[in-house]
C-alpha cells in the first residue's frame, strides 16, 4: 500500500471528507433555503402590493357609496316627517271647516259671548302688579289680540 492509499483511508482523512461534505450538504440547504425565501419574498411583495391597489382603487367608490346611503337615509326621514306634518295640517284644516271647532276657538280668544250670555273676566291678584306692557289677552283691547293672532300665524308661516 502507498503512501496516497493509506492516506485515503486514514481517519483524519475521512473525517475531513465528512466534514467537507457535510459543509457542501450545509451550503447547498441554506442556498435552496435562501432561494425560497426570496421567491416568497417576491410574491409575498407582488401580494402586498396587489392587495394595497385594491384598496386604494375601492376605497373612494365605498366612501361614496357609504355617503350616499347616509344622505338617502337622511332624505327618507326628512319625507316621513314632511307627511306627518301634512296629516297635521289637513287634521287641523278639517277641524277649522267644522263650526262648533271654529266658534269655540273665536270664543276662546276674541272673548266673545253670545247675545244673552254673561260674559266674566277673572282678574288675578298678582296680575295687577304687572306692568301695563304684560297685559294678558283679557286686559287688551279685542283688536289687539286679533292683531297679535294675525302676527303669530305669520310668524309661524316664516
Amino acid at each position: 500500500m502507498s503512501v496516497r492509499d493509506r492516506d485515503r483511508f486514514s481517519t483524519t482523512t475521512r473525517i475531513r471528507l465528512l466534514g467537507e461534505q457535510t459543509a457542501a450538504r450545509v451550503y447547498r440547504s441554506q442556498t435552496k433555503r435562501q432561494a425560497r425565501r426570496s421567491r416568497l419574498t417576491g410574491r409575498a411583495a407582488l401580494l402586498a402590493l396587489v392587495l394595497c391597489s385594491l384598496v386604494v382603487a375601492l376605497a373612494y367608490p365605498m366612501r361614496q357609496y357609504v355617503s350616499q346611503r347616509a344622505e338617502i337615509a337622511d332624505l327618507q326621514r326628512e319625507r316621513e316627517q314632511a307627511r306627518q306634518r301634512v296629516e297635521e295640517l289637513r287634521d287641523l284644516k278639517a277641524r277649522w271647516q267644522d263650526d262648533a271647532y271654529a266658534e269655540q276657538r273665536i270664543r276662546e280668544r276674541l272673548h266673545y259671548v253670545m247675545p244673552g250670555e254673561t260674559g266674566f273676566v277673572v282678574i288675578d291678584p298678582g296680575a295687577a302688579r304687572k306692568s301695563r306692557t304684560d297685559l294678558g289677552a283679557a286686559d287688551r283691547p279685542w283688536y289687539s289680540n286679533v292683531w297679535d293672532g294675525v302676527d303669530k300665524s305669520d310668524a309661524a308661516d316664516q
